[in-house]
């Protein structure tokens, strides 16, 4: 059977690669950019910083900077405005994975016409986005490469899972100097939900050795530097490592696609507002403890890469050490210890578990459940 592989076309990583990439921004003859981003980042200064060095090369720039950090059909609406105002050519997201899918559901509709749900689902669009191009500043999403665009409808308190080729950036930079000013709890986040695009993908049903190979290297240097990384904000090195392990990450789930961590995440985030990076590592090591009934030889493999010895263990045990060494990492990093301490109610479990079974990233779980199995993978994880 055939395979596709998705990436972008030039992406640019490394320290110093913003500065790289400006070159080749230019070079691509666009006139005016909506700039898509966060507060945030505009009182920290890198906003204005990019700003400058854009102007610098000749491209004027309109700045949206209303994005949530769950970014919503409103906000893409708002974004859509202003491109259409300022008659922008093009569009640059600059942040994490808010401000790129932000940025994707306004380049889509800006192309195609109508709303953003209406591409909700796979490869709903007929004809290419607006071109993108997406500056990262978290080691996490690694939506600045991929064909997935996550957009919370208000109306109807869900996330909705915009699977599209048309949505993936010209161009993606990962300049790991963007990245020394974030937090410790964003940075634990966002490497959780890396480790959890690796496993996802890992253990998919689409996973092809292609996937696998970038899945286990991203697991391996998460192992290696996401600890560090939180503890030490200003260590370039770990820093850079971690924007290289979620970009792995990245083509691997951008091509072997996840499973019901984030199925079960997405509707999280979209009825209670909750961090992504959060909900992931939370539901990860219960999501995998179900899958082990069919991907223990899988799950294995994975506590091989995050350091453990499995010379001697059966791949049941291995499975089981993999998910000790998940809770384990996310407890080093002060992850929350449950769902219930972010604000999770039991009495809503139902509806969770109904609109993650409708959620496109379920299709490729290793194990199809019932209704009633998500409703215990959420109590699992109260």
């Amino acid at each position: 059977m055939a395979t596709k592989f998705f990436i972008p076309s030039v992406n640019v990583l490394g320290k110093g690669s913003l500065d790289e990439a400006v070159g080749d921004i230019k070079s691509f003859g666009f006139k005016h950019a909506l700039i898509v981003t966060d507060k945030p980042l505009v009182d920290i200064g890198i906003v204005g910083s990019v700003v400058e060095k854009l102007g610098n090369a000749g491209l004027a720039a309109t700045v949206y900077d209303g994005v949530h950090p769950n970014p919503t059909v409103s906000n893409v609406e708002a974004g859509l405005t202003l491109l259409q105002t300022n008659k922008c050519d093009c569009v640059i997201s600059l942040g994490g994975g808010s401000p790129h899918d932000c940025a994707k559901g306004i380049a889509l509709v800006a192309a195609n016409g109508g709303n953003i749900a209406d591409y909700e689902g796979l490869d709903q669009s007929a004809k290419p986005q607006l071109p993108l191009i997406a500056i990262n500043t978290t080691a996490g999403t690694a939506s600045e490469m991929t064909r997935f665009c996550i957009i919370t409808d208000e109306k109807r308190h869900i996330k909705m899972a915009i699977v599209d080729k048309h949505v993936t950036p010209i161009l993606s930079v990962n300049d790991p100097e963007l990245m020394l000013k974030k937090p410790k709890g964003l940075t634990a986040a966002t490497g959780m939900d890396a480790l959890t695009h690796a496993v996802e993908a890992y253990v998919s049903t689409a996973a092809t050795p292609i996937t696998d190979a970038c899945a286990i290297k991203a697991i391996e240097i998460i192992r290696d530097n996401l600890r560090t990384a939180v503890n030490e904000g200003s260590n370039l090195e770990a820093r850079e490592q971690m924007a290289y392990a979620q970009f792995l990450a990245g083509m691997a789930f951008n091509n072997a696609s996840l499973g019901y961590v984030h199925a079960m995440a997405h509707q999280l985030g979209g009825f209670y507002d909750l961090p992504h990076g959060v909900c992931n590592a939370l539901l990860l090591p219960f999501v995998q403890e179900y899958n082990a009934q069919v991907a223990a030889p899988r799950l294995k493999d994975v506590a091989k890469a995050l350091g453990v010895d499995v010379s001697a263990m059966s791949d049941a045990e291995g499975a089981q050490a993999a998910i000790r060494t998940i809770k384990t990492l996310a407890k080093d990093i002060n992850i929350p210890a449950n769902l219930t301490t972010i604000g999770v109610k039991e009495a809503d479990i139902p509806t969770l578990a109904t609109n993650a079974l409708k959620d496109a990233c379920g299709i490729t779980n290793p194990k199809q459940a019932t209704h009633e199995e998500i409703c215990q993978i959420f109590k699992n994880a109260m």
